[in-house]
């Protein structure tokens, strides 16, 4: 994910402006389960487009989302001579369509290293990359879809190496949503949203009415302070080419996160807290559609 150039560049309780919030929820989204997707993508070491690991990560995935009953498909296709693979796992039925989405693959260059040398060294992708994977996976096991209601949960390939061997940014969403046959009424995009101190702003070049709804639902549980009703960027990241499809879509992510893109972006500044708030977030914004 990149800004547009004028701005480019285990704990036991959740504390909330209105008290506290167990780690795991009634909806039984937990946290500290998602913080074990994020080791275990990790575990598979820098998940870059058509390695070895991040084949051996798209076989975990796909496996657990079967395990968790979801119907699980894969959209093969090639970028540059690279193979790459969209995973697509969908449950309930109705026309009403929810896509939630995220990346997972790695950079392959941490190029915001403040030593050159480690420039060339591929970022690990703890929170750019794991976290919202990790998120995803524990949605599909915890979440079951309104009547009426169609939930997809997208995994992105090819999106974090844009202005490397000439690549563009979101690769694999720009391919996606031009394969649609039928159109998500709304879409939701995550990126790096596991960092220890969240701070989400609201994104300039997301569907100003999906940010309404998604803000007042953080409002509604007491995450003002993480999810945080005010405008700071605008960013290219999964979310444009469904906006550019014109399809109402958001896109959130902690972008002052200052391991980005860097070989420190690793577990220990994930927290099972964050991860918390998202998914409580996006449960509670799917069951009040």
């Amino acid at each position: 994910m990149r800004t547009i150039k004028f701005v480019l560049i285990f704990s036991l309780f959740l504390i909330t402006g209105s008290g506290c919030r167990s780690q795991t929820t009634e909806h039984g989204f937990s946290g500290e389960s998602a913080y074990q997707y994020v080791q275990a993508q990790l575990d598979f070491g820098a998940r870059i487009p058509g390695s070895s690991a991040l084949l051996a990560t798209s076989h975990y995935i796909q496996n657990t989302l079967t395990q968790n009953t979801w119907q699980v498909e894969t959209q093969d296709f090639r970028f540059r001579d690279v193979p790459l693979s969209n995973i697509i796992a969908k449950k309930g039925e109705g026309e009403k369509i929810i896509l939630i989405g995220a990346h997972y693959d790695t950079r392959a260059l941490a190029d915001q290293e403040s030593d050159i040398h480690l420039q060339s060294t591929a970022v690990p992708g703890a929170n750019d990359g794991a976290s919202g994977s990790a998120v995803l996976l524990e949605l599909s096991r915890v979440l079951d879809p309104p009547a009426g209601t169609q939930v997809w949960l997208v995994f992105f390939d090819g999106e974090d190496q844009g202005h490397i061997n000439d690549w563009g940014w979101s690769v694999g969403s720009d391919y996606f949503v031009h394969q649609l046959t039928e159109k998500p009424t709304k879409a939701v995009i995550i990126d790096m949203i596991g960092d220890k101190d969240l701070n989400i702003y609201q994104e300039k070049n997301s569907t100003s009415t999906l940010v309404t709804e998604i803000w007042m639902s953080a409002k509604e549980l007491g995450y003002e302070a993480q999810l945080i009703p005010e405008y700071k960027y605008a960013m290219i990241d999964d979310h444009l080419p469904f906006i550019n499809q014109g399809i109402d879509t958001a896109l959130l992510i902690d972008f002052d996160y200052p391991y980005w893109h860097t070989t420190h972006d690793t577990i220990e500044h994930v927290s099972p807290t964050s991860l918390q708030v998202i998914g409580d977030v996006l449960i509670h914004w799917i069951l009040t559609q």
